[in-house]
């Protein structure tokens, strides 16, 4: 037992591989992100100041879409995105079980009903097949999640809509960069919402976000909400609030965007090398659609041994999550919906099976070496 124990112990004295790490990125960065907030507090523009504007140029020329709107949050952004193209109270608006529960209240801020259907059991994002069963006359909306980092497959999705006069706003809080058939995911449908949280692959220093479209009247209608629908100060011309993404951040965002493209590609690069290491363990690896470019936002595997999996890495100090351990229709503060367990199995079946490896551009080839050899061992 108490060389065991000693074993144990030598194991867990390992330096730490943490889920995800912002400080050795911002080591990285230090210099640029102290030149860019000194700009900040030399101007004193801490709301909507001049970097909010650059940032929202360079952030909607890098999405190749005409607009980006900066905004408080994720949350916000698809709130917003959704008000400003139609969105209102007793509308439907179908998105998918298995999701962060951010997209489902979105919904509801807007007093709008989410109607949930299954994800694809390979890529984990909506069931094309499953959206035009859950349209009704109510529906106005269609909600695709692009999840971990990988498009929805937005094709079917784009021709229903067209077909059924639905409006499309996607859900792209995890896919900074990913691509449907060579186009931005930002740029397709009507909306596209951002999240800047900071472990995104483009992350902030705090929360913000971004509504992204090419509709220049949805672009207009975000930019009154955000701001407490006023074009110009005291002239309010909507109920609008206060969802405005502060200077400070769209300074550290501008830095990091150039960056972006690089760190996407080295995500890639990491998924490969857990491709090729992970072979041997008994886990399901992520699949990548063809139709799209992935960026690997996490890192996902499943595994019916998922506890015994997560106390294994525990144990030899490598961090791990899991994204998400309950469906939509499961949790409490949706429980008006009407919805019961056994509706939606596949999205069931990954909250118990889905585990999220470490993912960073920063991670080394010795760290995915060492994550990988607690999977094939445990």
């Amino acid at each position: 037992m108490s060389g065991q124990g000693s074993s144990k112990s030598a194991v867990k004295s390992q330096e730490r591989i943490p889920l995800v790490d912002l400080a050795a990125q911002h080591t990285a960065l230090r210099r640029e992100v102290d030149s860019a907030l000194a700009r900040v507090l030399e101007r004193a523009d801490f709301i909507l100041g001049e970097e909010v504007e650059c940032f929202e140029r360079e952030f909607a020329e890098y999405c190749g879409a005409r607009h980006a709107i900066g905004v408080a949050s994720g949350t916000d952004a698809l709130h917003l995105a959704l008000v400003a193209a139609g969105v209102g109270p007793g509308d439907e608006v179908v998105t998918c079980a298995h999701t962060f529960i951010a997209t489902a209240l979105s919904v509801m801020a807007c007093g709008a009903v989410p109607v949930l259907v299954d994800v694809d059991p390979r890529f984990y994002t909506i069931d094309v097949e499953l959206v035009e069963r859950a349209v009704t006359p109510r529906t106005r909306a269609i909600v695709p999640v692009h999840l971990y980092g990988q498009s929805a497959d937005m094709g079917p999705i784009l021709e229903l809509a067209t077909r059924r006069g639905l409006a499309v706003v996607s859900d792209a809080c995890q896919a900074h960069g990913a691509h449907y058939k060579g186009r931005s995911c930002a740029a397709l449908g009507d909306a596209a919402a951002f999240s800047f949280y900071p472990a995104k692959n483009l992350g902030a220093y705090g929360d913000g976000g971004a509504v992204v479209t090419d509709r220049s009247d949805v672009a207009e209608r975000v930019r009154l909400l955000r701001n407490y629908g006023q074009r110009t100060k005291n002239e309010h011309l909507v109920p609008g609030g206060n969802s405005r993404l502060d200077t400070v951040q769209a300074a550290v965002l501008r830095v990091k965007l150039k960056y972006l493209g690089g760190w996407n590609q080295r995500r890639r690069e990491i998924a490969g090398a857990y491709a090729r290491y992970l072979a041997a363990a008994d886990v399901e690896l992520p699949q990548v659609a063809g139709y799209g470019t992935h960026v690997f936002h996490l890192h996902v595997v499943r595994s019916q041994r998922r506890t015994a999996l997560q106390r294994a890495l525990d144990e030899a100090n490598i961090a791990c999550g899991i994204h998400y351990p309950t469906p939509l229709h499961l949790h409490a503060a949706l429980n008006h919906l009407g919805y019961v367990q056994g509706q939606f199995p596949v999205a069931e079946r990954l909250a118990t099976e889905v585990l999220s490896l470490p993912m960073y551009p920063e991670l080394t080839n010795e760290q995915i070496e060492r994550v990988a050899r607690i999977c094939c061992e445990a």
